[in-house]
C-alpha cells in the first residue's frame, strides 16, 4: 500500500484597486483570510491579465476573489470557473488582457498554469468612488463571504 500523500499547492488571490471603494473587496477579503488563516497562501494584487502569471504559475489550484458590478443584489457572490470566461477573440497585447486570455496564452507558452481555477465575484455597489474602505454593506459581509469561500473550496482541512 502506498502511503504517499500528494500535497496540492493552493493560492488565493484577492484582486482589486485598494482606493476605489468596493472595487477593493477582493483585497479586503484576502487581508481577512491572511489574518484569520495564516496557514493559507494568500496574496493581494491590483494586477490583472498577463501580470497574474507571475503569481500563480506552479500552483495546482487558484482561487481568485474580485468585485463585479452587474446590477445584481449587493453583496451576492457568484462562483465562476475559468472556462466560464471567454478569451478575447483578437490577438492580445501585454496590456489590458483579460484573465482567460492570459492563462490561455501562458499555457501555450509553456507556463505551469493551475489545473483548477475558480473565481468568486462579489457584487458591489460602488466601484468608482475614491475611498480606502468598502461601502458599509459590502464591508459587513467580508467575514461571512470569507467563510463561504473556505467552506466551498474545502480549505478548512488545511488550517488548524
Amino acid at each position: 500500500m502506498n502511503d504517499t500523500i500528494v500535497k496540492t499547492k493552493i493560492i488565493i488571490v484577492g484582486m482589486g484597486n485598494p482606493i476605489l471603494s468596493d472595487d477593493a473587496v477582493g483585497i479586503r477579503l484576502a487581508q481577512y483570510l491572511k489574518k484569520r488563516y495564516p496557514e493559507l497562501e494568500v496574496i493581494e494584487t491590483s494586477e490583472y491579465g498577463i501580470g497574474m502569471l507571475d503569481y500563480v504559475c506552479g500552483y495546482d489550484r487558484l482561487v481568485i476573489i474580485d468585485s463585479i458590478k452587474s446590477g445584481g443584489q449587493v453583496p451576492e457572490v457568484y462562483k465562476l470557473e475559468l472556462q466560464d470566461l471567454k478569451p478575447e477573440s483578437y490577438y492580445p497585447t501585454s496590456h489590458g488582457v483579460d484573465i482567460a486570455t492570459a492563462f490561455n496564452l501562458g499555457e501555450k507558452l509553456g507556463y505551469q498554469i493551475p489545473r483548477h481555477v475558480c473565481i468568486y465575484a462579489i457584487e458591489v455597489a460602488d466601484n468608482t468612488t475614491f475611498a480606502e474602505s468598502c461601502t458599509p454593506t459590502v464591508e459587513a459581509c467580508i467575514p461571512s463571504i470569507a467563510e463561504q469561500i473556505i467552506k466551498e473550496e474545502n480549505l478548512a482541512r488545511l488550517v488548524t
